[in-house]
C-alpha cells in the first residue's frame, strides 16, 4: 500500500513535525488536492485539522496548486514553485506534478488550521528515558 512522509508545520509555533503515514493514513490524504482541509484523527492528532500545501513524488518534482489532475507536464515558467530565475524576465521549461495527492508521492506537506486539546510539543515530545536501575 501506499507510503507517505507527511511535514505538518504549526504556524503557531513555528516548528514541524514529520509523520510517517502508512496505508490508511496515507489513503487518507490520496486523492485529495492541495488546499484542502482533512481531519487528521486519522494521524493520531485528535480534534485537529490540517490543510494539504504541497508535495514531491520519489524523483523530487514538486507539486503545483495551479495545475489540475496528478500527473507530470513540462510547463514554461516564470515564477512559483520549483523555478526561481537569477535574470529579470527569465523563463524556462520545468516539470511539475499536478495538485492531486497520488499514491507515487513520498512526501506531503501541511499545516494547521485547528488545534486540538493537547499541543503538538506534548503529543510529539520524546519518550523520557527508563531511569538508570541503581546497582
Amino acid at each position: 500500500m501506499a507510503e507517505l512522509k507527511l511535514v505538518l508545520s504549526d504556524p503557531k509555533t513555528g516548528k514541524a513535525y514529520n509523520i510517517e503515514a502508512k496505508d490508511a493514513a496515507a489513503s487518507a490524504l490520496i486523492g485529495k488536492a492541495i488546499g484542502t482541509e482533512v481531519d487528521a484523527a486519522v494521524f493520531g492528532l485528535a480534534g485537529y485539522k490540517i490543510t494539504i500545501t504541497g508535495g514531491s513524488d520519489k524523483t523530487g518534482t514538486p507539486a503545483r496548486a495551479d495545475l489540475p489532475g496528478s500527473g507530470k507536464r513540462g510547463l514554461l515558467i516564470t515564477k512559483g514553485v520549483g523555478f526561481h530565475p537569477k535574470k529579470e524576465g527569465e523563463r524556462r521549461r520545468k516539470t511539475q506534478r499536478g495538485c492531486e495527492i497520488a499514491p507515487d508521492f513520498v512526501q506531503v506537506n501541511a499545516k494547521v488550521t485547528a488545534y486540538g486539546a493537547k499541543s503538538l510539543e506534548e503529543i510529539f515530545a520524546p519518550a523520557a528515558p527508563a531511569e538508570e536501575k541503581q546497582a
